[in-house]
């Protein structure tokens, strides 16, 4: 896929990503390394919780998120994230969910500090298989201009 600059961008424009299945092992295996919580490492426990069996942290859904984001847009470069607001987790993600991640370009402007590169407002909308949404947020990143 080709690179993508700030001036291939308008508001307005959105991108769909490739879909991503979450396996249990993935599951546990973030979970132990970043977020050891009952219900994201053991299933027998999991299901003696409110949510009924194992589910993913948030986290490991931002983390999947960002993935399916890079590999859609595929910036120049890389964007350079500046800031998240508004992270939200609506639907617990399950194991053998199919996460596709949605972003829009919500505002565009130039960087006074970095000429080279433009800040890019952006919404992501995370959803699983049954359209169900499991995680939405607002971002703003650095992304490189033609040169």
């Amino acid at each position: 896929m080709q690179e993508r600059y700030y001036e291939d961008l308008k508001v307005g424009d959105r991108f769909k990503s490739e879909t991503y299945r979450v396996t249990e092992e993935q599951i546990i295996s973030f979970a132990r390394e970043y977020d050891p919580q009952p219900f994201h490492l053991d299933a027998a426990i999991a299901r003696q919780t409110m949510f009924e069996e194992l589910i993913a942290s948030g986290w490991h859904t931002a983390a999947i998120t960002m993935r399916l984001f890079v590999q859609a847009l595929n910036f120049a470069e890389g964007a350079i994230g500046l800031g998240v607001d508004e992270l939200r987790w609506p639907t617990a993600v399950k194991p053998n969910d199919v996460l596709q991640v949605e972003t829009e370009i919500v505002d565009l402007r130039g960087s006074r500090s970095k000429p080279s590169h433009g800040i890019v407002r952006l919404r992501y909308l995370t959803t699983n298989q049954r359209g169900e949404v499991v995680q939405t947020m607002m971002a703003s990143a650095l992304v490189l201009r033609r040169r």
